[in-house]
C-alpha cells in the first residue's frame, strides 16, 4: 500500500515516513502543499491514502483537499494537524476528509486509523463492482466489461446480469427472476424471461469462448464457469 505524507515540519515528516515505512507501507513525503498536490494529481491511482497537515507553505491543507475532491480523487485523506478546534474538524470533514487526528499524537493510534481507513476503502471498492471470470459489472457507472471489452446493456439487461452475478452458482427459477427484475407476478405463458436471457447471452456469452449463462431445463438459469 502506498501513502503520501504532506507535512512541512521536518522532524514530524521524517518520523512519520520512517515509522510507516517500518510498518510495511511505501511512503512518499512532500514538504509543501504545492508539491503534495502535484504528486496526488499527477500520479493517478498511485496513493491508497494521504496524510495531510493543514498549515502548509503555499497551498494549505484545506485547499489541497478541496482541489483533490473537485478533481474526482476519492482516496482516503486523514488530517494530522495541531489545529484542535471543533470548527476546524467540522470544516475538514465537510471538505471531504475521512478522519482528523490532532497533534501531538500516539503513533499506534495513527497506525490504527490508517489501517481502518484502508480496510473501509477496500470494502467500499469491492462493493461497487461484481465479477465472475473475465466479466465485471461496475455498479456505480452501470457498465459491463468482459475481457476488457465494453458491453452495452439496457437497464433491464443490466438488472438481470446483476441478479445472476450476485447469485452466481445458484439456480434461479424463472419466477424469481421475473419478480426481482420485472417486479411482476410470474405468468407461465409469457416468454419474457427466455427472450431476455437470449439477448443477454448474445452480448456477454456468444462473442466469447467461455460461456457463463447456463440453462437447466425445467429448473431455471445459473451463472457459473462450467468445469
Amino acid at each position: 500500500m502506498k501513502l503520501l505524507i504532506v507535512e512541512d515540519e521536518v522532524k514530524t515528516g521524517n518520523f512519520l515516513k520512517q515509522g510507516l515505512t517500518e510498518s510495511g507501507f511505501n511512503v512518499d513525503l512532500a514538504r509543501t502543499g504545492g508539491d503534495g498536490l502535484h504528486l496526488a494529481l499527477t500520479q493517478e491511482g498511485a496513493y491508497d491514502l494521504i496524510i495531510l497537515d493543514i498549515m502548509l507553505p503555499g497551498v494549505d491543507g484545506w485547499r489541497l483537499l478541496e482541489t483533490l475532491r473537485v478533481s474526482g480523487h476519492d482516496m482516503p485523506v486523514l488530517f494530522l494537524t495541531a489545529r484542535d478546534q471543533v470548527e476546524d474538524k467540522v470544516k475538514g470533514i465537510e471538505l471531504g476528509a475521512d478522519d482528523y487526528l490532532v497533534k501531538p499524537f500516539a503513533f499506534a493510534e495513527l497506525l490504527a486509523r490508517i489501517r481502518m481507513l484502508l480496510r473501509r476503502n477496500r470494502i467500499s471498492a469491492e462493493s461497487t463492482s461484481l465479477s465472475i471470470a473475465d466479466l465485471e459489472l461496475d455498479l456505480i457507472r452501470r457498465r459491463v466489461t468482459r475481457d476488457g471489452q465494453r458491453i452495452d446493456l439496457t437497464a433491464k439487461e443490466f438488472a438481470l446480469m446483476e441478479l445472476l452475478i450476485r447469485r452466481q452458482g445458484e439456480v434461479l427459477p424463472r419466477s424469481l427472476i421475473a419478480s426481482h427484475v420485472w417486479d411482476m407476478n410470474f405468468d407461465s405463458d409469457t416468454n419474457v424471461i427466455e427472450v431476455a436471457i437470449r439477448r443477454l447471452r448474445a452480448k456477454v456469452d456468444d462473442p466469447f469462448d467461455v460461456k457463463l449463462i447456463h440453462t437447466l431445463r425445467g429448473m431455471g438459469y445459473v451463472l457459473e464457469v462450467a468445469v
